[in-house]
């Protein structure tokens, strides 16, 4: 289970602490130069918000404390440039991933906040599909989300093939259509329909579970 966190908001519509991810996206997402971060405990959270952020940043590079963003893209920013090209993740970015009970068989997804897990969306129960096909509609879902956001977050899937459908805007999947697989089809005609009539400008990146360890939105189903 994911730790608590508490999101101070110095710079947003509402500023102040807040005990939750979606709580801290409702006051920060589009507002412009929103300044905001995380924090393990609420004493400390009340401490910087009251110091205020240039303090709050400042201590951050010196020691790589907290969360935090500034600016309009879903209120936050990369950690580190490059991050990925040194051999590390980007936190501030979703993570997607799926669980199927057989393949084919009952799929479910979900996108989760990758620093901290706390879930962000999550797909009930297909009755019946495939694994890359849940992984496909994940990463589509995701980049919907992000657009209403207004966020070029980077998305992480640990499914190679579904990040290829989603680049080509086609699923290439011989499950067959029929009575059985008509709600997963109907979702992927959905979500092809999406990405045909969108841009986006988000980075859509292989999670590389041989160094991090299994994506942040695992079902813990292996």
């Amino acid at each position: 289970m994911a730790k608590s966190k508490y999101y101070v908001v110095w710079e947003g519509r509402q500023p102040g602490i807040y005990k939750t991810w979606a709580e801290c996206q409702a006051q920060t997402n589009g507002f412009p130069q929103a300044k905001f971060k995380a924090y393990e405990s609420e004493a400390e959270a009340k401490a910087m918000f009251a110091a205020g952020w240039k303090k709050a940043f400042g201590a951050a590079a010196r020691a790589g404390a907290g969360t935090g963003g500034t600016g309009k893209s879903g209120g936050r920013t990369s950690k580190a440039a490059g991050a990925e090209t040194a051999g590390e993740y980007d936190p501030e970015s979703l993570s997607v991933d799926v669980g199927c009970s057989g393949n084919p068989g009952i799929v479910e997804y979900k996108g989760v906040y990758t620093r901290t897990g706390e879930i962000v969306f999550q797909q009930k129960p297909i009755s019946k599909g495939t694994n890359n096909m849940g992984e496909f509609l994940a990463i589509v879902h995701a980049l919907a989300y992000l657009k209403r956001q207004g966020s070029d977050m980077t998305i992480y899937s640990d499914s190679m093939t579904a990040i290829s459908w989603v680049r080509n805007k086609t699923v290439a999947s011989t499950l067959v259509r029929d009575a059985s697989t008509q709600e997963i089809w109907a979702l992927v005609d959905r979500a092809e329909a999406w990405l045909r009539s969108n841009t986006y400008k988000n980075k859509i990146v292989k999670w590389n579970t041989k160094a991090w360890g299994e994506i942040k939105a695992d079902y813990g189903r292996k």
